[in-house]
């Protein structure tokens, strides 16, 4: 049975995260249907308090690459497919979620860090209007893009890696599109930066 890993059951070597524990998250019904056993305490206003609970994936384990299609909250059109090569960063999000607020820094700092390796970062946003999402990135100097789903196409992308109520949470693609580690609730900057590096040094 799928077990997800707290920052407690990893171990950091070389700057790079080691999971003890080697799990698959996509795939067949049975393992989507554990997914939703493995979502940390989801409180009345609807995000997730606490520590994240992270999960990397071997990579004969990921599945299909993750297709989504849309556009940013100032109306430009995005394609995943286009982004293959390179690892992505998706980022469930809204702006009255307080650990998404927290957790804002350690996004921008890392799309900083990872801009010249080219890695793509994408917020999903999933409440809000594109008014309320892009002040929440004027507030956090975030510089990265946000698509609204209010549709929930975004969500539904994940729905082989996430939960739907895991708000927030990051996935991190791999170069072939595919998700190759999660983050349920609040990440930190250490964590992603070091989830990051273990697909840079795959593809490298």
């Amino acid at each position: 049975m799928l077990s997800p890993l707290s920052r407690r059951s990893m171990i950091r070597r070389s700057g790079s995260l080691t999971v003890l524990l080697a799990l698959g998250l996509a795939g067949c019904g049975s393992d989507a249907d554990e997914l939703a056993d493995q979502v940390p305490e989801v409180n009345e206003q609807g995000y997730i308090s606490g520590a994240g609970v992270i999960t990397q994936l071997p990579i004969g384990e990921r599945g299909e690459p993750i297709e989504l299609a849309g556009e940013y909250t100032d109306g430009t059109a995005f394609d995943l497919a286009d982004w293959r090569g390179a690892p992505v960063v998706l980022n469930l999000w809204y702006a009255a979620c307080p650990p998404c607020r927290k957790e804002a820094p350690a996004l921008q700092a890392n799309y900083e860090r990872y801009q010249e390796d080219g890695v793509k970062f994408l917020g999903i946003n999933v409440r809000d209007e594109a008014p309320a999402a892009d002040a929440f990135a004027r507030t956090f100097d975030l510089t990265f893009p946000s698509m609204l789903d209010q549709d929930g196409l975004g969500v539904a992308a994940l729905g082989s890696v996430l939960p739907a109520q895991a708000v927030p949470s990051t996935v991190v693609l791999d170069a072939q599109g595919r998700a190759a580690a999660r983050v349920m609730g609040a990440v930190d900057a250490s964590t992603l930066e070091a989830l990051i590096g273990d697909v840079l040094e795959e593809s490298a």
